[in-house]
């Protein structure tokens, strides 16, 4: 059986709204979605436990603004990749990804 794919994004302010081929609607808040990027080095960074000096840490002002997607690019058949206003742009989103964190959402 084929995995579901997206049919429509929609970008607002604070979130990305996915309709599915399915029928399945989800809304992600850009924040989950750059939280929960999948690139190795937000996974690395996930999977370390805080050393004391990050318990308490010094934010910069790019750090300060709420998460928001400036660009959104196709890869292939199967993932976007999503350019964020900190300027990250290392995570490819597959479809199976999306799907997913719109059931946490």
């Amino acid at each position: 059986m084929k995995p579901p794919a997206p049919v429509s994004l929609k970008g607002s302010d604070t979130s990305l709204t996915i309709e599915w081929d399915d029928g399945v609607r989800h809304e992600l808040s850009w924040s989950l979605l750059r939280n929960a990027c999948p690139c190795a080095t937000c996974r690395d960074k996930r999977d370390k436990p805080p050393s004391p000096s990050e318990l308490l840490p010094v934010l910069s002002p790019a750090e300060t603004v709420p998460p928001k997607a400036v660009e959104m690019l196709p890869m292939g058949n199967y993932a976007y990749g999503i350019h964020f206003n900190d300027g990250h742009n290392t995570g490819i989103y597959t479809f199976e990804l999306l799907r997913e964190l719109g059931g946490l959402a």
